[in-house]
């Protein structure tokens, strides 16, 4: 675990092969998580790649700094982070709200973006009145006012069931994410639509999404890879919005051979 200052934010993250000279893949994690639900994907990948893995300003161990937030705020944050380690030309894999960070990166800072792996993501997700009412939510009543039907989005039924230890764990990383932080990154979910950005995406891209995720269901991710020129798209089956939790080898699979099919691999 390590904390770099990032303009106005101390970022927590992890590096694993920092200077290898492998190419590098960063993860960016959804709304109400934090860097950890990667571990299973980048303890297979470790010796094989530079895995970058950090906490969004607002969620884990990362500062609040200043929310409501804005997409370009996260963007930024990473873009310094990847600075910091002297990383360009790298693999993005985003998942949820980290598709809209790719996104926006990519915009902002194309030198850095090899190629882009958008996971259970989509170009502009939901509404500013569904926005709005999870705000209110969980202002009012806290995240545990909501903690059932995010995980009914979040996980396939045969996964929440109370004898597994790991689903119970990812409820608690839930609740137990910062209030304000979690709030914030809703504002900039409500306000974010980078349908442009998607049409003018000129990097490699592929668009994965779990079978029965209800927070964006398959036919939204498709609206994405439809979106993305040449971009392919691909369902997990027995998996919903958080895949790499869920179903980390298929996901590992996709992963690996999206990689494989790139220039110059």
């Amino acid at each position: 675990m390590r904390f770099v200052r990032i303009g106005d934010v101390v970022l927590s993250h992890d590096i694993h092969g920092q200077g290898s000279g492998k190419p590098a893949i960063v993860f960016i994690n959804s709304l109400g998580t934090d860097r950890r639900i990667w571990d299973a994907v980048i303890s297979s990948l470790a010796g094989e790649f530079t895995l970058l893995t950090f906490d969004k300003r607002g969620h884990g161990l990362s500062d609040l700094g200043q929310p409501p937030y804005r997409i370009e705020d996260f963007s930024s944050d990473l873009a310094g982070l990847l600075d910091h380690y002297g990383l360009s030309n790298v693999i993005v894999c985003g998942l949820s709200v980290g598709g809209l960070i790719a996104l926006s990166l990519s915009e902002k800072r194309p030198d850095l973006v090899r190629a882009i792996l958008f996971s259970d993501t989509a170009h502009k997700i939901g509404t500013p009145e569904f926005w709005k009412a999870r705000i209110d939510a969980v202002l009012q009543n806290g995240i545990d006012s909501i903690l059932e039907p995010i995980m009914s989005r979040w996980f396939t039924a045969p996964y929440r069931v109370p004898e597994n230890a790991d689903y119970q764990g990812y409820c608690t990383m839930l609740v137990r994410q910062p209030l304000e932080g979690y709030a914030g990154t809703c504002a900039a979910i409500r306000d974010a639509d980078f349908t442009q950005a998607a049409r003018n995406l000129a990097v490699p891209t592929l668009c994965l999404v779990g079978a029965e995720d209800g927070s964006t269901p398959p036919d939204l991710v498709r609206s994405l890879a439809d979106l993305v020129p040449g971009s392919r798209f691909d369902i997990i089956e027995g998996a919903a919005h958080i895949p790499c939790v869920e179903t980390p080898e298929a996901f590992l699979t996709h992963l690996r051979r999206f990689i494989a099919d790139l220039p110059g691999e």
